[in-house]
C-alpha cells in the first residue's frame, strides 16, 4: 500500500526545467485536477504555490523531480512554506502507442509514481550539506583540471629539444613539477626551445596552483565534516572526501529508514532472486554510486591497515569466500557502521543545540 493513500488529498507533481516548471494537481485516484506552467523565479514560486493551494485546499504532498538541480529553489521555497515535499528520483516512463511525451504528461507521472509509492525519499537538505556539496564538486574538478595539467607537462616533455627533456624526463612527478615551473631562458636559445619551456612553465605551475587550491579545499570540507559529525572522522580508513561524501548521501536524521535503506541507497544490500526452492542473490547495481565508491575505498583501507578487518578477511578466506565475496560482505557492514554513528551524531548534536 502507498504511504500516501489515505493520508492526502492531492498530489502535486512537478515536471522540472531550467527555465520552466510544470506543475499538475492530482486526486488520490489519479484524477487530473489541473495543470499550470510556471517561470522559475520568486514570482514564479509564489504562483506555484497559490495555484496548489486554490486546487489542493486540504492535506496535500508535493512530489518534485530534481530537488537538487533544477528543482532545489522550488523545494527550498516550499520547505520554508511549511509544505510537505517528497523527491521522486525517476518516475516511470510508461510507453504508450502514441509516443507522447511532454512536459504536463511528466509532471501528472510524477504525482502519480508518488501515489503507487511504498516508500517515498526526503529532499536532501541544504545548508551545510550544500556548502559540502559545492566545494567537494569543486575540489573533484580541480584534481581533474590538474591531472589533465600533468598528462599536458608529461606530453611536451617527450617532445621537448633534447636539451630539455634530458633534464627533466627523470625523476617524480613532484620533481617534474618543480624544475619545470624554475625554467628560465636565455637569448641564445631558439625560438622553439623559448617556446617550449614557456609552454612547460605554465603547465606546471597551473598544475601546483591547482593543487594548492584543492588542499585549501580539503581543509574547508574537513572543518565542515568535524562540526557535522566528528566521530566519523576517527573510524578507520575515513578520510576527509570519504567523510563528505558519506555525510552528502545521508543528508539527515530521519530521511532513510533505517540502516537496511542506507544500504540498499549504497548499491551494498543484495537483491532476493529467488524462485521455488532455489534461494539466491544478486548484485545490486543501482543506487547512490558516488557513496558506494566511498565505502568500496573505506574496505580497501582496512582489507591494508585495519587488524580486525584483516583477520575478518582471513576467516572469511578459509570459508571459502573469494575476495569480491569478502569485500561485499564488508561493505555491508561498513554501511551498517556509518548509518549508526551518522544518526546518533545528529541525535547528540540536536540535544545539545537545544541545550544551549
Amino acid at each position: 500500500m502507498s504511504m500516501l493513500t489515505g493520508n492526502v488529498d492531492a498530489v502535486i507533481g512537478v515536471d522540472t526545467h531550467r527555465d520552466r516548471h510544470t506543475v499538475a494537481v492530482v486526486d488520490p485516484t489519479g484524477g487530473v485536477l489541473a495543470t499550470v506552467e510556471l517561470a522559475t523565479d520568486a514570482l514564479g514560486y509564489r504562483r506555484m504555490l497559490s495555484f496548489a493551494v486554490d486546487h489542493a485546499p486540504g492535506r496535500r504532498v508535493w512530489a518534485i523531480e530534481g530537488t537538487g538541480s533544477y528543482g532545489a529553489g522550488l523545494t527550498t521555497y516550499l520547505l520554508e512554506k511549511g509544505e510537505w515535499v517528497v523527491e521522486i528520483d525517476r518516475p516511470a516512463r510508461r510507453a504508450s502507442r502514441s509516443g507522447a511525451k511532454t512536459d504536463t504528461l511528466d509532471a501528472v507521472r510524477a504525482a502519480r509514481e508518488a501515489l503507487s509509492r511504498e516508500h517515498l525519499a526526503q529532499p536532501r537538505q541544504r545548508g551545510d550539506r550544500e556548502a559540502m556539496r559545492v566545494l567537494l564538486t569543486t575540489r573533484a574538478g580541480t584534481v581533474v583540471a590538474r591531472t589533465k595539467a600533468i598528462c599536458q607537462l608529461k606530453a611536451l616533455i617527450v617532445g621537448a629539444p633534447e636539451s630539455l627533456r634530458e633534464q627533466l624526463r627523470r625523476g617524480t612527478t613532484d620533481q617534474q613539477l618543480d624544475r619545470c615551473a624554475r625554467l628560465r631562458t636565455l637569448p641564445a636559445h631558439s625560438v622553439e626551445h623559448r617556446c617550449t619551456v614557456r609552454a612547460l612553465r605554465t603547465c606546471a605551475r597551473q598544475a601546483l596552483f591547482l593543487e594548492a587550491q584543492a588542499a585549501d579545499l580539503e581543509t574547508e570540507l574537513e572543518q565542515l565534516v568535524t562540526a557535522a559529525a566528528p566521530q566519523l572522522l576517527k573510524l578507520p580508513g575515513v578520510g576527509v572526501i570519504t567523510a563528505t561524501q558519506l555525510l552528502l548521501s545521508w543528508s539527515h536524521a530521519g530521511r532513510l529508514r533505517n540502516e537496511a535503506a542506507f544500504a540498499a541507497l549504497a548499491g551494498v544490500a543484495p537483491i532476493p532472486a529467488s524462485s521455488g526452492q532455489t534461494v539466491r542473490y544478486r548484485l545490486n547495481r543501482a543506487g547512490d554510486r558516488q557513496l558506494n565508491r566511498a565505502l568500496h575505498t573505506i574496505v580497501l583501507s582496512r582489507l591494508a591497515h585495519d587488524p580486525q578487518t584483516k583477520a575478518y578477511a582471513s576467516r572469511r578466506t578459509a570459508e571459502g569466500k573469494t575476495p569480491r565475496e569478502i569485500k561485499r560482505c564488508l561493505k555491508r557492514a561498513v554501511a551498517r557502521q556509518i548509518y549508526r554513528l551518522l544518526e546518533a551524531a545528529a541525535r547528540e548534536r540536536a540535544h545539545t543545540e537545544i541545550a544551549a
